[in-house]
């Protein structure tokens, strides 16, 4: 059962004891969170404070499957920081059904359902036919253009089937490729198909010289932040359960590759998701 909302606004719990810089942070996002999963059932409401204090204005819970999809959209209309979107993750592609394409076009309307994903393809684990993961995720590529809502695109192993997909199908109300993984060769023509690129935890890895290579070079207008918690923490907690608060982790180096300051960073990469998710409310 998920909490209920305390009522208390993001932007008005921000701790201003002296002690503290938290007053002065920036406000920012995370652009994508599973906030819904079981590693949060216990501390909810810490681990959303914990954000509030380094300054996470917003959070985009995603949706991975059915059960997941109304959680999300379940926790949206309890937490006005909150948003949600709502798909079926490649791993679930064997469990759809036209039920299950009709119960999320119809959460899809939701005020607060701002995107359609995580959708793609994982060549890595292969829990559904590759075959079948590609009909279903060209399937949801339909279904977001008929909402009008941008696509959220999970890439594991199988960037040249889905650069292919998105160029036969594209989505007409554009996309971000969360947690992007792939090569600079390949980000070019995704931007010019005027895809978004998001970075998270593995940014600031040691050996993430492909990822640096293309978050240095992608336009300002361009890039996102996220978590993906509670998966992929950043360098300081490999090892441990990912949260929203460490989403400036990826901010700070994102502005240490790109030579310029924290503030920019997270100005550059809250107006692009308010641009790219164009229901959200600012």
């Amino acid at each position: 059962m998920l909490p209920t909302d305390t009522g208390t606004d993001i932007n008005t719990n921000i701790n201003t004891d002296s002690t503290s810089n938290a007053a002065t942070i920036p406000l920012i996002w995370d652009s994508h969170a599973h906030l819904d999963d079981n590693r949060f059932k216990g501390d909810l409401e810490e681990v959303l404070g914990r954000a509030q204090e380094v300054g996470i204005r917003r959070m985009l819970n995603v949706g991975h499957s059915e059960v997941s999809s109304r959680h999300s959209m379940d926790m949206a209309e309890r937490y006005d920081f909150i948003y949600a979107s709502v798909g079926i993750h490649p791993h679930d592609a064997k469990d759809c059904t036209s039920a299950t394409w009709d119960k999320l076009a119809l959460w899809a309307k939701h005020p607060k359902v701002v995107a359609w994903g995580e959708i793609g393809l994982d060549y890595y684990r292969d829990l559904s036919p590759r075959d079948l993961q590609k009909r279903v995720f060209i399937e949801q590529i339909a279904l977001a253009n008929a909402a009008g809502l941008p696509i959220i695109i999970h890439d594991r192993d199988a960037h040249g089937d889905l650069v292919n997909i998105v160029k036969n199908h594209p989505p007409t109300s554009g996309g971000v490729f969360h947690s992007y993984s792939g090569s600079w060769e390949m980000a070019k023509g995704l931007l010019d198909q005027g895809f978004y690129l998001s970075f998270s935890g593995p940014l600031t890895y040691p050996d993430s010289r492909r990822a640096a290579e293309v978050a240095a070079q992608v336009p300002g207008d361009r890039f996102l932040v996220e978590t993906d918690c509670p998966y992929l923490p950043p360098q300081p907690y490999r090892g441990k359960r990912n949260e929203p608060a460490y989403v400036h982790h990826v901010v700070e180096r994102l502005a240490q590759i790109r030579n310029c300051s924290y503030e920019e960073i997270a100005e550059l990469s809250s107006a692009n998701i308010v641009r790219l998710f164009h229901k959200v409310q600012g």
